[in-house]
C-alpha cells in the first residue's frame, strides 16, 4: 500500500481556470461547507484537493488501490474517499494525510455521505451493503435488502436520523438508525444517483433518464431528463435547484420546487460522472475528459477559459509524446510551468534528483546520489520507480518496449531544453 501525498507549491493561474491534473475520467466531486475547497476522485486512483480561489491543486492523494468512486465533505473542514479497492479514508483538513481506513466493504465502494452532524459517514458499496461507520473507528452498521449486488448511491436525511440508498434493483430503500427499513419507491430500472433535498425529498434518477422525487410522506414525482442514462445528480444548498449529469456529456438543472426546467449545459459529449453545488450556487462537474469544471447554473455560462493541461504540453507528432502522454498529468515539461502532483521536468538532464525548488521531495530521494542522463531515465522507467528509487511517490510504471522507451527519451530531451 502506498501512500502519496503531494503538497503543491504551485503558481497560481487564475481562479477562474479550469482545473485540470486528472490522469483519468473525474468519477467523484464534493465542495467544502465553506466553499474554500473542491476534492475529486478520478479512475487515476488518486484525489485531488483544489482551491477554487487559486485556481490550483493543495494536495494530490493517493492511497486506494484502484479507481476513486466517491468523495465527501465532512462539516469540520475534513473529506472522505470510497475506493474501487473497498476501502473507505478519512483525511484530515487540507489533505495533510489520513486519519483512519475503514475496511469491510466486500467490493467497490460507489458513494459515501457525511452525516450531518459530522459523527459519522454512509458508504454504499458493489456488495449490497449499506454501511454507517463512526468515525472513532467503531464497528459499522451493516444494512443488507437491496437484491442486486450493485447499490449505487447514498444519503442522509436532514435531520441524520436515516440512510437512505438507490441501486441496480431499482429500489430507494430507507436505513433508519432506529426503527424498520423500508422501500421509499420501486421505479423498475436500474438507479444510479440520488440526492437529499432540505426538506427531506429523495431525488434519484437512472438508466430511464428520468427523474423521481420522493417527498416525506407523499407520492413520487417525475421530471423528465430525456432518453440517455443520468449517472449524477446534485443539489444546491436550500433545495431550489437540483442538477442531473448524463451520459451524453449533458447537465440538465430544474428548478424547484416547481420542476421547471432552466438550464441544460453542454459539455464536450462525454459522461458527466460527478456534480456538485457551492454554497455560493456554482455548479461543479467532472466526467471524461479529466476536467473539473464550473458553471453558473442560471444563466448557462462556462466559468473561466481553460489553463494549459497535459492534453496541450503533450501535444506533438513526436513518437515520444504518445509515450509521454502517460506523465502529463503530473508532470510539466517548460521552464516557466509549475510543478504539479511531481516536480517540473523543465531542465531535466544533468540535474541531481530532488533539486527543484519549492517542491516537497522526501527525504530518501533527497538521500540519493542520482543526475538524470539518458541512462538513468532509461533505468528508472526499465527497473520501475520502486526499485530504482526506493521511498518515492511516483506511481509505480515503467515502459516495457524498448523502441518507446528511446522515442521518450528523445522527447524528453528535445522538451526540457536537455
Amino acid at each position: 500500500m502506498r501512500l502519496l501525498v503531494a503538497l503543491l507549491l504551485i503558481l497560481a493561474p487564475p481562479a477562474a481556470a479550469e482545473l485540470r491534473g486528472h490522469g483519468g475520467p473525474v468519477k467523484a466531486i464534493a465542495v467544502s461547507p465553506d466553499g474554500a475547497h473542491v476534492v475529486s476522485g478520478s479512475f487515476d486512483q488518486s484525489a485531488i484537493l483544489w482551491s477554487p480561489a487559486r485556481g490550483a491543486a493543495e494536495a494530490v492523494l493517493r492511497l486506494h488501490e484502484g479507481a476513486v468512486d466517491a468523495v465527501a465533505f465532512l462539516p469540520d473542514g475534513r473529506f472522505v474517499t470510497g475506493g474501487e479497492d473497498g476501502r473507505i479514508v478519512l483525511w484530515r483538513e487540507g489533505g495533510r494525510g489520513p486519519v483512519r481506513v475503514f475496511a469491510g466493504h466486500e467490493a467497490r465502494v460507489a458513494a459515501v455521505a457525511a452525516a450531518p452532524d459530522g459523527e459519522r459517514i454512509a458508504s454504499a458499496a458493489w456488495d449490497r451493503s449499506v454501511r454507517v461507520w463512526p468515525l472513532d473507528g467503531g464497528e459499522p452498521r451493516i444494512f443488507r435488502g437491496h437484491t442486486e449486488n450493485t447499490v449505487n448511491a447514498v444519503g442522509w436525511l436532514p435531520d441524520g436520523s436515516a440512510v437512505v440508498s438507490a441501486g441496480y434493483d431499482g429500489t430507494v430503500r430507507l436505513w433508519p438508525l432506529a426503527g424498520t427499513p423500508r422501500v421509499l419507491a420501486e421505479v423498475g430500472f436500474p438507479l444510479n444517483a440520488l440526492a437529499v433535498l432540505p426538506d427531506g425529498t429523495v431525488a434519484a434518477a437512472g438508466a430511464a433518464g428520468t427523474v423521481y422525487l420522493i417527498p416525506p410522506g407523499g407520492p413520487p414525482r417525475t421530471l423528465d431528463g430525456g432518453t440517455a442514462p443520468l449517472i449524477t445528480l446534485a443539489a444546491n444548498r436550500d433545495g431550489t435547484r437540483l442538477a442531473a449529469g448524463g451520459i451524453r456529456g449533458s447537465v440538465a438543472i430544474w428548478a424547484l420546487p416547481e420542476g421547471r426546467l432552466i438550464r441544460s449545459l453542454t459539455g464536450p459529449g462525454l459522461p458527466v460522472w460527478a456534480a456538485a453545488f457551492a454554497p455560493d450556487g456554482v455548479l461543479w462537474t467532472g466526467g471524461s475528459d479529466r476536467r473539473v469544471r464550473r458553471w453558473d447554473p442560471e444563466t448557462g455560462a462556462h466559468l473561466g477559459g481553460a489553463v494549459a493541461g497535459p492534453e496541450e504540453e503533450a501535444a506533438s507528432d513526436h513518437p515520444g509524446a504518445r509515450v509521454f502522454r502517460a506523465c502529463a498529468a503530473c508532470h510539466t515539461l517548460k521552464g516557466d510551468s509549475a510543478n504539479r502532483a511531481g516536480p517540473t521536468l523543465a531542465g531535466l538532464f544533468g540535474r541531481r534528483i530532488a533539486s527543484v525548488p519549492d517542491y516537497p521531495f522526501s527525504e530518501a530521494l533527497r538521500g540519493m546520489d542520482i543526475v538524470w542522463t539518458r541512462e538513468t531515465v532509461a533505468k528508472l522507467f526499465t527497473l520501475g520507480p520502486a526499485t530504482y528509487t526506493p521511498g518515492t511517490r511516483m506511481p509505480e510504471q515503467v515502459v516495457g518496449n524498448a523502441q518507446d522507451l528511446e522515442a521518450l527519451l528523445d522527447f524528453l530531451e528535445r522538451e526540457t531544453g536537455g
